[in-house]
């Protein structure tokens, strides 16, 4: 098979075209230097886009009294003490710069009547700080990102899948890839590299990701490369994700269909909340609606597919079609499903990966030098319960941040290194799945980890089941040996899938080996085994092939900060 190859340089190469991946490359290149952006899906349909809730800071449009120490506080409070308290004091005092500098681009947040910046309750927040647009926030802020990028004239590669970054002694030089159309390779230079490739929570059968994104792209590269993980266990999963179609299934119906007084019920017709939350019933947290609903199905009470009913049909039509037109549209586009009148099938999905890359909170620089992690793909902030509202937050912050880092680092070279092996190995590593011709289909063995990580590592996990799928993993990766690729005259995508692949079983190894060590219930992370919280494991969990799952500690809270960790009054409002 000939091969074409394109080699690409540039100062700072960013991998990933959604928000973090976007807001990077803005910076870079409003200093004036040479940065690439190369994602594996078109930029405007970015993961990013899918967003609805908003976006918080402590702007105080709404009630004055806000602060970002107390939004602070709110944050390290929902993440069940497992966020880094310094991570957290960079996001929150950085928050209102993200919140302007989006403004001064031309996003269109919703206002009040004065022209201020309306701000809601969203999740467990003290006060009003959730910044939004219409249900389309971060759709609205992907735009936005964009329509900078391309006014600064960003260079985007657009369905470039990037297999390999380029490392030698510890330092990274660039990366390697393919165009998943035609096949054209890319062998791209770059004195800094910026990881914003996602997080892992596809590795699951029912997901609010996408097909073919969020595979735990950023685990595997991150990892080859010589990084590690910290919290590939705490995944979050979100209440509502729909079970039919197949191929949409986890698609999100809004938590706002909770908020506006949808109900909850089993397939017996009960209203079950009322038996895991009775004072807020369906206004309550994320994770503890997940595990009722979980709970439900798993008990026997659950639908025929497996799922619960969420019904919005005893509201006003007039209500559903004004604050639910989003939710309205979907259920008639994927099942033709009426929800003035029918009741919706829902069921837990994994929904956000809050850990991921393990980065220093000052900078989001990895293990390997010169290269950084952002957005879903880095850990620190989010802990074992993600604040509503804080991750389009986060990957504003940090896009500046680690923008300034990469370009701070590459002034500091002396020189680039290169390593001839390093690139001959890529080139090798897509050669040998080419030249496969085995009898495993690399979709099954797609399907395959996904059963197994929804059965034994799931809303609900045990030492036995985590056991048992760590046994099944091993099956599955020895199967991989004989996987068959086959490139056809619709594109490489079957090569895509091969390394999707690679980097599922990478994730699913480190999630319940991880899990497995976590040997308590905290947050969004539950042991039938283990059903209390340990004080013990008040720790991040680090991950590395060598190494295993080693603890690290966490730095401890700020005076200022620790005195504002309050119980926030919930009443009526939608906690997530």
């Amino acid at each position: 098979m000939s091969t074409r190859e394109r080699q690409i340089s540039t100062t700072i190469l960013v991998i990933g075209t959604g928000g973090s991946g976007l807001r990077a490359a803005i910076e870079v290149a409003e200093r004036g230097i040479d940065v690439l952006a190369v994602g594996k899906r078109p930029r405007q349909d970015a993961h990013t886009s899918l967003a609805a809730g908003g976006i918080n800071a402590a702007l105080g449009t709404m009630d004055s009294d806000d602060t970002w120490q107390q939004h602070a506080a709110d944050t390290i409070k929902e993440s069940y003490l497992l966020a880094n308290p310094h991570t957290v004091e960079i996001v929150t005092q950085g928050a209102e710069r993200g919140i302007r500098d989006l403004e001064r681009w031309g996003m269109d947040f919703a206002r009040e009547d004065d022209g201020r910046i309306s701000q809601r309750f969203f999740g467990a927040h003290t006060f009003r700080r959730t910044a939004f647009s219409g249900d389309y926030t971060g759709l609205e802020i992907q735009r936005t990102l964009v329509r900078k990028a391309e006014q600064l004239e960003v260079p985007i590669l657009d369905n470039v899948y990037i297999t390999r970054l380029l490392v030698r002694d510890n330092v990274v030089f660039g990366a390697y890839g393919f165009d998943q159309a035609d096949g054209t390779r890319y062998l791209i230079h770059a004195d800094a590299v910026i990881l914003a490739a996602g997080g892992h929570n596809r590795i699951w059968r029912r997901t609010s990701s996408r097909r073919d994104e969020n595979t735990g792209d950023s685990f595997r590269l991150a990892v080859d490369a010589g990084a590690r993980l910290r919290d590939p266990e705490l995944v979050q999963f979100h209440p509502s994700g729909i079970i039919e179609p197949e191929n949409a299934a986890g698609t999100l119906i809004s938590e706002a269909a909770r908020g506006e007084g949808g109900i909850l019920r089993n397939a017996l017709g009960e209203r079950f909340m009322s038996k895991y939350d009775p004072e807020r019933m369906e206004l309550s947290t994320r994770d503890r609606v997940a595990l009722a609903a979980y709970t439900e199905i798993k008990e026997g009470r659950g639908t025929e597919n497996g799922g619960v009913w969420l019904d919005v049909s005893h509201l006003p039509r007039e209500t559903i079609m004004t604050r639910l037109p989003r939710v309205y549209q979907t259920m008639m586009e994927l099942q033709m499903l009426d929800i003035t009148t029918d009741p919706i099938e829902i069921a837990p999905t994994a929904h956000y990966s809050m850990g991921g890359v393990w980065v220093r909170p000052e900078d989001h620089q990895t293990d390997v030098d010169g290269l950084y992690a952002i957005g879903e793909a880095s850990s620190g902030l989010h802990g074992a319960n993600r604040l509503g509202g804080n991750s389009l937050i986060e990957l504003l912050v940090y896009g500046r941040i680690v923008g300034q880092a990469a370009m701070e680092h590459a002034a500091g070279l002396d020189a680039q290194k290169r390593s001839a092996d390093a690139v001959a190995h890529a080139r090798a590593e897509i050669d040998d799945l080419l030249s496969a011709d085995g009898r495993e289909n690399v979709r099954a063995l797609q399907r395959a980890i996904r059963n197994t990580m929804t059965e034994h590592a799931g809303v609900v996990r045990s030492e036995e089941g985590l056991r048992q799928g760590l046994a099944e993993l091993d099956l599955i990766e020895g199967r991989m040996e004989d996987i068959g690729i086959h490139p056809d005259i619709a594109g490489f995508q079957d090569l895509a899938h091969a390394f999707d692949l690679k980097a599922s079983a990478l994730a699913a190894r480190a999630t319940m080996e991880a899990a497995l060590e976590r040997r308590e219930t905290r947050g969004c992370h539950n042991r039938s085994d283990f059903p209390d919280t340990d004080p013990t494991l008040q720790v991040n969990l680090v991950w590395s092939p060598r190494d295993g799952v080693t603890r690290e500690a966490i730095p401890e809270i700020p005076e200022e900060i620790a005195e504002l960790m309050r119980e926030v009054d919930t009443a009526g409002k939608l906690v997530e």
